[in-house]
């Protein structure tokens, strides 16, 4: 069994049950254990899922579909349903309203750039972003110019990583970047968990005159272990009602500015 066909059963197998041990996977893909352990560090480094104490669960809020070939393909964006679409919404709005008339902005992964992208539209803007949910919102706008950095296509989370798009950050100037993250600590670090998306960001941040912070109430304190950046070096939060105000406070006694959607 190749390593590609072995993890996309590791998935599947966490899709249907919601999470497995080192010795069940091992069990039913008929490999050793020290083979699932490398698999899982692989996979949660990728950000396909969570590496737990003797095992794995399934990321929250992704499902799986079968691609052309019948492997697994996370589609890991599609749009929440319910309250939080609509605080993703509000945060979108929020955002757009910081944006003025011809300013190029960064626009990072996640599940709320794609809000604003879509307040964008008919807008005299350049818009720079390696998340593919952005294209779908502007593909078809004739006002907003458009960039996409290129890559390697990471399908799971539609967009592109790796050092071409590390250099193509390297050729391009922004006014603003709109950031995501998986976790704001307590003590004002911003940090992610993926391992291949954390260089992109902090590329970006480089390559921006200010930085927006877009992290919903449930990121305080979230998750990840990989620093970003400081809540000092954010020029603005967009977040919603209950994220932690001392936190809050730390950008805000840095000189930046709170906005709760």
């Amino acid at each position: 069994m190749i390593l590609r066909e072995r993890q996309d059963r590791i998935l599947k197998t966490l899709r249907s049950g919601g999470a497995a041990s080192v010795s069940e996977l091992a069990q039913a893909l008929q490999v050793s254990q020290s083979t699932i352990r490398r698999d899982l560090d692989l996979l949660d480094g990728n950000g396909e899922l969570t590496r737990t104490y003797g095992g794995a669960t399934v990321r929250p809020g992704q499902t799986v579909t079968e691609d052309g070939d019948g492997g697994t393909i996370e589609q890991a964006f599609e749009a929440d349903a319910g309250e939080q679409s609509d605080l993703k919404r509000a945060m979108g709005k929020q955002a757009a309203a910081l944006i003025k008339d011809e300013s190029v902005v960064l626009l990072d992964i996640g599940t709320t750039t794609p809000f604003i992208a879509r307040e964008l539209r008919g807008r005299p803007v350049t818009v720079i972003t390696s998340n593919l949910a952005v294209l779908d919102e502007l593909r078809n706008d004739s006002a907003a110019r458009l960039v996409l950095l290129g890559g390697v296509l990471r399908r799971n989370y539609r967009t592109f990583v790796g050092s071409l798009t590390q250099h193509a950050l390297t050729q391009v100037s922004a006014d603003m970047l709109f950031l995501s993250c998986t976790g704001v600590r307590a003590a004002g670090n911003v940090v992610d968990n993926m391992a291949v998306e954390a260089p992109i960001k902090q590329s970006m941040i480089e390559a921006a005159d200010s930085v927006v912070l877009m992290a919903s109430a449930v990121k305080f304190p979230g998750t990840g272990a990989l620093r970003l950046c400081s809540l000092a070096d954010v020029d603005v939060v967009i977040t919603t009602p209950g994220a932690n105000e001392q936190t809050l406070n730390i950008c805000r006694e840095a000189g930046g500015r709170v906005i709760i959607a």
